[in-house]
């Protein structure tokens, strides 16, 4: 007997009331499962069970399935980020979304949890320091910071930071997002303090450099906060809306030649996209 399915709920019913329907129908169920799921579910457990993978063929025997049934599972589920490959003579282990999942559940996906791996690892793979930060009211909060993997750089205090938006790439990717009233409240705040004779002092200045920020998916902070030190940054946005926080490379200048920063610009750009679809899909 198969189950009834959804779209046979009374139509005029809505919110809770749904959802009471819902919980009766699947009380009256008489506990059945889903073969499908079931035999995923114990495909997970089996490869959870030995931390260092299990091949197609271990799988098979733990869970009593053949080899076929097991390969189409196991496909769907390295497709969807809940198993991974380790090679052939390895087999699969768990992928990272189940992490992802449990930490959606345990942090309300807050970015700097969930991206936290993701920027360390950036921040390996070019080999400069990488920040994360967001707006906490009118200040810029640094949520996550990981040094230069070679100490050539020193990152500027954070507590200065927080009201130098207009100097630096995060702030200003940050800034470049936010609606004009809430720019004005920001700047009203903070003010537009110098701290090199790079940096904007007006606000007609930091409209226009917002305007290009826009238009160019990134951030430019080039020794406007600290001589000697660049940074490019770029904006964390849920889909084409709201901005959650930005991300940011610090380099020393002498280092930011034209083609090193064109490589810089696009991996930046690059990752913040990555990390937007990445809080986009977990509250989805």
């Amino acid at each position: 007997m198969k189950l009834e399915k959804a779209d046979k709920f009374d139509k005029r019913a809505s919110g809770t009331d749904a959802e009471t329907q819902f919980a009766r129908q699947a009380d009256n169920a008489g506990g059945r499962t889903i073969q499908s799921v079931d035999r995923a579910l114990s495909l997970l457990e089996a490869v959870a069970s030995k931390r260092d993978g299990m091949t197609v063929s271990e799988v098979s025997e733990r869970v009593g399935l053949n080899i076929s049934t097991c390969h189409h599972l196991i496909s769907t589920l390295v497709q969807r980020g809940y198993l991974s490959h380790l090679g052939r003579t390895r087999g699969y282990a768990l992928g990272p979304r189940l992490s992802e999942l449990v930490e959606f559940s345990n942090s309300e996906a807050t970015p700097e949890v969930v991206l936290e791996n993701d920027l360390r690892l950036l921040g390996e793979r070019l080999g400069h320091g990488v920040q994360l930060a967001v707006l906490s009211g009118t200040s810029l909060m640094t949520k996550l910071s990981f040094s230069d993997p070679g100490g050539a750089v020193d990152e500027p205090s954070e507590v200065e930071k927080m009201t130098a938006l207009h100097a630096t790439a995060t702030g200003k990717a940050i800034l470049a997002w936010i609606p004009d009233t809430e720019l004005v409240r920001v700047i009203s705040a903070n003010g537009l303090t110098q701290y090199t004779p790079r940096t904007i002092t007006t606000l007609s200045g930091l409209v226009e450099e917002l305007r290009l920020v826009r238009r160019l998916k990134f951030a430019l902070d080039d020794e406007e906060f600290h001589e000697g030190i660049v940074c490019i940054g770029a904006a964390i946005r849920e889909g084409a809306g709201a901005v959650l926080g930005s991300i940011s490379v610090t380099v020393a200048s002498e280092r930011a030649t034209e083609d090193y920063r064109k490589h810089l610009i696009k991996e930046v750009i690059g990752a913040a996209n990555n990390f937007s679809n990445k809080l986009r899909n977990l509250k989805s």
